[in-house]
């Protein structure tokens, strides 16, 4: 007698309620990782939080809209990152649906499921979505123009120019990897022929149109500040260096695709006893031109990402490892076949499992065990309430006003912007990066200079020293880790700038 799991019925009968399931479940477990063993924000949240706050139309970060999102989920929230680690949620959980529903398009409603489920296994929708910015808020602004480019160029619907061109738009001020996007998209559409057909028409016009509104502030800014160009190219002899730069990148997208990989194989029926006892599930024949589809944006964002970040000696791909894998889940259950074959169905759950789970649980050892077993700091365990409750008050009670900008090490000035009545932040170092605080206006309005101290004495590094001349340093603070362990104490050296009266 076939025996067939309730997982595999639901898969069968209720699609849309087992993507609900899993996807929420992801984003509830990503939401108590940060809340139970965060002290401090991951990556450069603080520093997209401290942009944000300036409302800025657009910055050497890049475009706006992310930066504008993240400030306004903190506010909403009460000034607190609760609110941001929602909003990063909310954007894997529309990801996640956009891809269904793109799939279900291709494959029908139960494999549609599977490709979400193997999608879900990337390690960039884990750990690096909780560090909210450009990359994250770009994921399902690039799913979406993905459906609605299959809608127009595969089922030829012409009402989905508009949700295509918003979009188009709104990703121009996410992200500046869109450009070469949007060309992706163009490229496919010119070499096929129902692509053609659709181009033919006015109808590309207006979309044209509406991208332009969209992002004609964010356009501006451009042309003004002199960045419309591309950096520059690389000299014939590091062209060597930058060619093993490009294959660590690709490397390192094939690791964040691994889950996806083991299950595919353990899902071969190489080794397996009993073939036809295997649930199957079943799809409608897939169209040509989907299949076409789905593997071109599974193979050429990766490639042209990890190129250009490979060429330019960028650190990671541009376009951010969710846009570039976005589609590898689609494109192994197309791949796959009309029949699917689900064999070793506990292992199989169970490699899932430990697939989303592992993530998470490498995040909370290394919060509580790696400050026992090594020297290395974990980011998020510095304690942020303390240092900006302190400075803050420090300051306050030296001027009588309140803290208005921060200087000095840049991630804990963008820790105390975050948390001490969100004064601004101020890149001494580089100025340019911040245009809403100039030199001459933080000596005027006052501020704290903070660095890493690596004595009692609180000497400035002097660098800092010759920045800010005559900056009397004061006794350094001496603050606890989240888990102390074998660390020593964080200390920070500073100073005051005193603001200058009318």
């Amino acid at each position: 007698m076939r025996f067939t799991s309730l997982v595999i019925e639901l898969i069968r009968a209720r699609p849309r309620l087992v993507v609900w399931i899993v996807v929420l479940l992801q984003a509830a477990l990503w939401l108590a990782v940060p809340l139970l063993f965060y002290s401090s924000p991951p990556d450069h949240l603080a520093t997209v939080l401290a942009y944000g706050r300036e409302y800025q139309v657009g910055t050497d970060l890049g475009p706006p809209l992310a930066f504008w999102l993240a400030d306004i989920a903190f506010r909403v929230s009460g000034n607190h990152l609760f609110g941001v680690y929602v909003l990063a949620e909310l954007c894997s959980i529309a990801t996640f649906w956009t891809v269904y529903f793109l799939a279900r398009a291709v494959v029908g409603g139960q494999q549609a499921v599977l490709a979400v489920l193997l999608t879900m296994t990337l390690t960039a929708f884990s750990s690096p979505s909780l560090a909210f910015g450009p990359p994250v808020a770009a994921r399902p602004l690039w799913a979406m123009l993905l459906l609605y480019s299959w809608q127009l160029i595969g089922q030829s619907r012409r009402n989905a120019w508009f949700a295509w061109s918003i979009a188009a738009g709104l990703l121009l001020l996410t992200t500046p990897a869109v450009i070469g996007l949007l060309l992706l998209v163009a490229g496919f559409a010119l070499v096929t022929e129902r692509g053609r057909r659709m181009l033919l028409t006015f109808d590309p016009l207006f979309a044209l149109l509406v991208i332009v509104v969209l992002a004609l502030p964010y356009l501006i800014w451009l042309i003004r500040a002199d960045m419309l160009g591309l950096p520059p190219l690389p000299a014939v002899a590091e062209l060597g260096a930058r060619a093993v730069h490009w294959v660590r990148l690709l490397g390192g997208l094939l690791l964040s695709m691994s889950g996806i990989l083991l299950l595919a194989v353990l899902n071969l029926g190489w080794f397996s006893r009993a073939p036809e006892e295997a649930p199957i599930i079943y799809r409608p024949p897939v169209d040509p031109l989907a299949r076409e589809f789905v593997y071109f944006f599974a193979i050429a964002p990766a490639m042209a990402s990890s190129l250009i970040s490979g060429l330019f000696n960028l650190d990671s791909v541009v376009s951010g490892t969710g846009i570039a894998l976005m589609m590898i889940g689609l494109a192994v259950i197309v791949a796959t076949g009309d029949l699917i074959h689900l064999r070793r169905q506990r292992v199989l759950r169970t490699v899932w499992a430990a697939a989303i789970a592992a993530p998470a649980l490498a995040v909370i050892a290394g919060t509580l065990f790696l400050p026992w077993i090594g020297s290395r700091e974990v980011a998020t365990s510095l304690p942020t309430r303390a240092i900006a409750q302190f400075f803050g008050e420090s300051f306050a009670r030296r001027t009588n006003h309140p803290l208005r900008a921060v200087a000095g090490d840049t991630e804990i000035a963008g820790l105390i912007a975050l948390g001490a009545g969100r004064p601004h932040l101020f890149i001494d170092a580089a100025p340019q990066r911040t245009p809403w605080v100039s030199a001459a206006t933080f000596n005027k309005t006052g501020g704290v200079v903070v660095w890493r101290a690596s004595d009692t004495v609180g000497t400035p590094p002097a660098e800092i020293a010759a920045r800010f001349p005559g900056l009397v340093p004061e006794v350094p603070r001496a603050f606890d880790w989240l888990i102390d362990g074998r660390q020593p104490l964080l200390r920070i050296g500073w100073g005051i700038v005193r603001p200058k009266g009318p």
